[in-house]
């Protein structure tokens, strides 16, 4: 045997006999201090594992938290949906009220249609609406917005879709008046880029013609085009040329967002 093992041997039968040979008094000193050594370490453990016991708690609710979180986006994105639909519900609902409002109000006896189509490259000349000859519809004739305001006049009457050349079109010409004057001139539509509020002019007034932003104009009916007294817009400025005035109108139809219309039972041939 080696000497190391030897001697490590004698150490540990040393210690046996003197652990059999301490008294109860000092067996329960040796332990006190055993477990004062270590309870730090066994604190610590217990520390540790409450730590992990609630990362995993907050993993699994975490988890519940995704889960709730992705149930309300969807949820949330539905309710959005239905609120779409219900705000188009409403918005037509009120068209509708307003069509059959106007329908009973107006002079004429007049076909609402909604209007289908409008494309860009034609922003601010031509609009096509779901009326067609099947429905009655000819050329020329008149088309009004809900709040009476001029719009056009049927140009390519089809089977069930009919174009309609505004007055915004810059080929469009309407026979107009000033309210409280005895002014009468031209209406011409101005050109517009796509998105822009179209525009309209009135010539061939006085050159010493008095108006005032405000005033109100109208078809004065001349040409059999037109009825009488539809209203077109206001006067927005006045400019006198060479030869005579010219004014700037604010149409009184929103072309921007016109969606229905009312088509009247009138042609140039009656």
């Amino acid at each position: 045997m080696k000497p190391l093992n030897f001697v490590a041997l004698l150490l540990f039968i040393a210690g046996l006999v003197w652990v059999f040979t301490l008294s109860e008094s000092s067996v329960r000193q040796i332990q006190k201090s055993y477990y004062s050594a270590i309870s730090p370490i066994i604190s610590k453990g217990g520390e540790t594992e409450a730590f992990a016991n609630d990362f995993v708690k907050e993993v699994e609710h975490s988890k519940d938290l995704e889960k709730k979180l992705t149930q309300t986006s969807s949820e949330r994105d539905r309710f959005r949906l239905i609120a779409a639909r219900a705000w188009a519900l409403e918005t037509e609902n009120n068209e509708l009220r307003a069509a059959l409002d106007f329908k009973k109000k107006s002079k004429f006896d007049v076909l609402p249609a909604r209007v289908v189509r409008r494309q860009p490259q034609m922003w601010g000349k031509t609009i096509e609406i779901n009326r067609g000859s099947e429905k009655g519809l000819e050329n020329s004739m008149c088309v009004l917005a809900s709040n009476g305001g001029l719009v056009g006049r049927i140009q390519l009457p089809g089977d069930e879709v009919s174009s309609v050349l505004l007055i915004t079109d810059e080929v469009s010409q309407v026979s107009a008046k000033v309210e409280g004057t005895t002014e009468v001139g031209l209406v011409v539509g101005r050109r517009t880029t796509y998105g822009e509020a179209p525009r309209l002019r009135l010539r061939y007034l006085s050159k010493n013609a008095i108006l005032r932003k405000g005033m109100k104009v109208y078809t004065d009916g001349r040409g059999d085009l037109f009825p009488a007294d539809i209203p077109i817009g206001t006067i927005e400025d006045f400019e006198v040329g060479p030869v005579y005035g010219e004014a700037e109108i604010l149409p009184s139809v929103n072309f921007s967002n016109l969606q229905t219309v009312f088509v009247i039972a009138y042609s140039s041939g009656d």
